[in-house]
């Protein structure tokens, strides 16, 4: 029997650049549909579910962020945006409004693929070194099921997007130990910061969990700051410690 052929969804209003996209990640295996503006983006994402989507940001009819937003409301597919856009705040938007990642044009389809892999391998990953066998952790009112990568406050779930669930399955591995941006975008992204802006991926993420866990996000309790280095979730007592 084949072996399922992850699907990707490129949208792009520049007819060269799926051309490109569609052929190369084709190539290395990848099922690739396309879609040339924002409105067709959503139409052929509800008909082929795809694995993730690589979304520019700068399209007619609905823009990437516009885009996004539908795609939020309805689904936690990866997103990857394109951005030719120079100002930092507004590559930051699409993270805030629920984007993966992001990556600046002119872009090497390289460093795409690269991108491409990483999510979609941290979002199928499991298992931390510092989580229980039974694979759940409670703490406070919430509930973490690293095997069905699913988050509890009290009785409701929250939704919570595959990349969030990787962020947040990575500081509970060490509760207690802080992370430092750079680590964290290492072990959760896969790619080592070139720029200071690279590290507000990051910052965005944690702002995004905290929204979605802490009862009070200006007054975390859960996913705490480390002044000069990063981020930490507040240490787990396990059943027998004081």
């Amino acid at each position: 029997m084949e072996s399922h052929k992850e699907k990707i969804l490129v949208v792009d209003d520049e007819a060269s650049i799926r051309r490109i996209l569609e052929t190369r990640l084709s190539m290395i295996g990848y099922d690739v549909v396309t879609a040339g503006d924002g409105e067709e983006a959503l139409d052929i994402f509800r008909k082929t579910d795809p694995d993730l989507v690589v979304l520019d940001v700068m399209m007619p009819k609905l823009d990437g962020y516009g885009v996004c937003q539908e795609l939020r409301k309805e689904s936690d597919v990866p997103i990857i945006m394109l951005t030719a856009l120079g100002d930092v705040a507004d590559r930051i938007t699409g993270l805030e409004l629920g984007a993966d990642d992001y990556v600046v044009k002119p872009f090497s389809p390289k460093e795409l693929e690269a991108r491409i892999r990483s999510v979609l391998r941290r979002v199928d990953k499991t298992g931390g070194s510092g989580i229980p066998s039974s694979g759940v952790i409670h703490v406070a009112n919430i509930k973490i099921d690293t095997n069905k990568r699913q988050v509890y406050k009290g009785d409701e779930r929250i939704r919570l997007t595959g990349m969030e669930f990787s962020l947040l399955e990575l500081v509970v591995s060490r509760s207690g130990e802080p992370f430092s941006r750079s680590e964290i975008l290492q072990e959760v992204w896969g790619y080592t910061p070139e720029r200071h802006v690279d590290t507000r991926v990051v910052d965005v993420h944690i702002s995004r969990l905290r929204a979605k866990l802490e009862d009070d996000p200006s007054n975390p309790e859960l996913i705490l700051t480390a002044r000069g280095t990063g981020y930490l979730f507040q240490r787990i007592i396990e059943q027998g410690e004081e």
